[in-house]
């Protein structure tokens, strides 16, 4: 296992670990998610501040130029779920009716009781 992998290996542990128990508590989870993205950005805003070329419209462009093809602008400014709601011509929650909402409730109630015997069975043949 080479440098990368131990320091990734390391990471991704401790992330489980902390994950697992924050999630117990979800305002504290958020609070000290929301510093932490906070204070990423104002890392990146001020060491971007260092370099004058930064400023403005080559900010702008250097930051699609990153973006775009990585498949971050889209998803971050838009959403997939908007995306792929619009390619299958979906209504918005809010121009559904009581009824509509409703059946997808009633479905998606159906579709984790299937789920819940699924993991129930898999779980006894796993025994």
């Amino acid at each position: 296992m080479n440098a990368y992998q131990r320091v990734n290996h390391f990471f991704d542990k401790l992330e489980d670990h902390v994950r697992g128990r924050l999630s117990r508590r979800p305002l504290i989870y958020s609070f000290i998610g929301g510093v932490g993205i906070v204070l990423f950005w104002k890392g990146v805003w001020e060491t971007a501040e260092y370099y004058p070329s930064l400023f403005g419209l080559p900010s702008l462009l250097i930051g699609a130029l990153i973006m775009l093809p990585t498949g971050l602008f889209v998803s971050f400014f838009i959403g997939d779920n908007i995306i792929l709601s619009g390619l299958k011509h979906e209504k918005k929650v809010v121009e559904k009716t009581e009824e509509e909402l409703r059946s997808e409730t009633v479905d998606l109630k159906i579709l984790i009781a299937r789920l819940d015997s699924i993991e129930k069975k898999l779980d006894a043949h796993s025994k």
